[in-house]
């Protein structure tokens, strides 16, 4: 199988790196390695079950097959290992709760060594190839992914490439002077190189620190830090950091990996005088670690994670480079819905950028474990009469409780003092209002907020791609504001929705309840239902600004984001159509009057 993909992708990777590399003296022996750490790879693959996996993908593509990502029954679900279930022994002990909800595809938040204090969430990788302490061993790892794969469940996990911890083995040794390693690093002694570079970057982390870099006492200068100043970017223009990275990437998919995200991918080409994201050579890159996968580890996906200008979120979804990808703009513009009771922009959004390369896929979610940024195109905006500047301010105020009239308990993330601009923190329940009726003991509020979310789960199912979960807001928790007491996380709100999962249920509210039951007979709707599979969709042209409404097939879906009765008329072939999920019959000729949050998932009768 090795020689196979090699000789069908070679010469293609080979195009890609020279793109990269081919100004080098040396660039033919970089390739010799390279085609040696493949091949190793591969050959560490032939002794598992990852083989089986390769050969299947591989008959898949052959076959036209639907891949797994584009059934039905493909619904996800994000977590934090010692939040969720302790540690990685604990995960297995709680397959048995995955199963039963019907979720088979998880990706664990970052669990590889990262320092002890700051690490921003893990993503401050210290050790591709040790688990943090706390969660295990890599033995740990290997056991849990071979019983995820018994299960049929897929095992994701975050690919952080743009930058290391400043305590990894390759920051150490530029630290003790090893030029070799330095040069994995950006590092700058000439004040004036940096101020340049700063000049046309975007100020990432405000809070943290101005600008792009970090001056560090033993190197006697700056250090490229895009986040924060202890994750030091790496420099890809260096061809051995590119080697070394494919090494680690294989590694990691070793163990049992179905996809790995690629985490702040935008960013991790730089060149002088741009805002270094999204450049053409950083999809070259990212190209180039894709076909690396194609030649040694054929079963293995990437899955963006760009949360850039909704135009420069569709150029990283592709065959050749991530066949998944996460929808920042359908989350963002659901909560946008939500607070204003209008889908124009929604429905715009969506219908001028849903579409992606044949045989890829969104993954559609409410919440995760990150912040809400407002992502949506100020041009769609501006075609509807709205200012994207000050609209985004509104939905700031609206979400941290700061707008008259608002349900939302949210917390603001890196709050820039000069432009006034943030991001959103807090889970699902909190930002759709079930905390504030339940502290204000509102009986009206808290029915409200439970239709609130029963609607944008519904409708969110109802979509194309993976639909994932958060881990705890499928049973609607609250926020946890004891972050504020912590040395280490109270600088950081996004702890506010990063939950210790309660597994006694102590405290829990009947509409807490209500909602886990009605999102387990969602996701066991949605398997069953086969035209809500694969990519097809036609979002319906906007009859009521209250209402969304898109077709899979001959299901059509209508959603009402408000709390006013509405009407809208579906365009069907069929007189009667059944509700999937009421079981009520409905005249299609006639239109739908739909209640408070109501949302019909309605099958014609033919």
């Amino acid at each position: 199988m090795y020689k196979e993909q090699l000789v069908d992708n070679m010469a293609h990777l080979t195009g890609l790196l020279y793109t990269l590399y081919g100004d080098r003296w040396d660039f033919y022996d970089i390739l010799g390695r390279l085609q040696k750490i493949m091949k190793d790879a591969s050959e560490q693959r032939s002794t598992s079950y990852l083989k089986d996996d390769d050969e299947e993908a591989l008959e898949c593509v052959k076959r036209n097959d639907r891949p797994w990502y584009l059934r039905q029954d493909s619904v996800g679900m994000m977590l934090y290992v010692d939040l969720f279930a302790g540690d990685l022994k604990g995960l297995v002990q709680k397959i048995p709760y995955l199963k039963d909800l019907g979720i088979n595809y998880v990706h664990l938040m970052p669990l590889f060594d990262c320092p002890k204090e700051e690490n921003d969430g893990g993503y401050a990788i210290s050790s591709y190839r040790k688990v943090q302490d706390k969660l295990g061993s890599m033995e740990d790892l290997k056991k849990l992914a071979g019983e995820f794969h018994k299960e049929g469940i897929h095992l994701v996990l975050d690919f952080v490439f743009n930058h290391t911890s400043s305590e990894h083995e390759w920051a150490k040794k530029a630290l003790s002077g090893d030029g070799f390693y330095e040069n994995f690093y950006y590092v700058y002694r000439d004040k004036k190189i940096v101020d340049k570079w700063n000049s046309s970057l975007r100020e990432i982390f405000p809070q943290v620190r101005r600008g792009s870099f970090t001056y560090v006492d033993e190197l006697g200068g700056w250090v490229w830090t895009t986040f924060n100043s202890y994750q030091w970017d790496l420099n890809y223009s260096n061809p051995e950091v590119f080697l070394a990275m494919v090494e680690e990437m294989l590694f990691i998919a070793n163990l049992g990996v179905s996809v790995l995200r690629l985490d702040a991918l935008a960013f991790v080409w730089k060149e002088e005088g741009t805002a270094c994201e999204s450049l053409p050579k950083a999809h070259t890159l990212i190209k180039a670690f894709e076909c690396v996968a194609k030649i040694a580890a054929p079963s293995l996906l990437f899955k963006s994670e760009a949360i850039v200008h909704p135009d420069q979120v569709v150029q990283y979804i592709g065959k050749d480079e991530c066949i998944l990808s996460y929808n920042p703009l359908q989350m963002a513009l659901f909560w946008n819905s939500i607070a204003t009771r209008d889908t124009r922009l929604l429905t715009l959004s969506l219908g001028k950028r849903w579409s992606v390369p044949a045989g890829c896929a969104w993954v559609n979610y409410i919440r995760c474990h990150d912040d809400i940024g407002w992502t949506f195109s100020d041009e769609d905006a501006a075609s509807i009469g709205i200012n994207g500047y000050d609209h985004r301010l509104f939905l700031n105020k609206f979400f941290t409780a700061r707008f008259e009239g608002s349900f939302a308990n949210g917390e603001a993330f890196q709050l820039n003092p000069q432009t006034g601009d943030c991001r959103i923190c807090g889970t699902m329940a909190s930002l759709s209002g079930l905390e504030q009726a339940i502290s204000l003991g509102n009986e009206l509020y808290k029915k409200m907020a439970l239709e609130r979310m029963k609607m944008m789960y519904a409708t969110l199912f109802a979509l194309p791609g993976i639909p994932l979960l958060y881990a705890g807001d499928e049973r609607a928790v609250l926020n946890d504001y004891s972050y504020r007491e912590s040395a280490y996380k109270f600088s950081d709100s996004r702890w506010v929705h990063r939950i210790k999962t309660d597994w006694e249920r102590k405290g829990e509210c009947p509409e807490q309840k209500t909602f886990a039951s009605f999102v387990k007979i969602l996701i066991g709707l949605r398997a069953k239902e086969e035209m809500l599979g694969g990519s097809q969709v036609f979002f319906y042209p906007m009859q009521d600004k209250r209402v969304f409404a898109f077709r899979r097939n001959t299901i059509h879906v209508v959603a009402n984001f408000s709390e006013s009765n509405v009407s809208f008329k579906i365009d069907a072939w069929s007189e009667n159509s059944t509700d999937l999920l009421s079981g009520k019959k409905y005249n299609n000729h006639l239109a739908q009057d739909l209640g408070p949050y109501e949302v019909r998932w309605l099958k014609e009768n033919i």
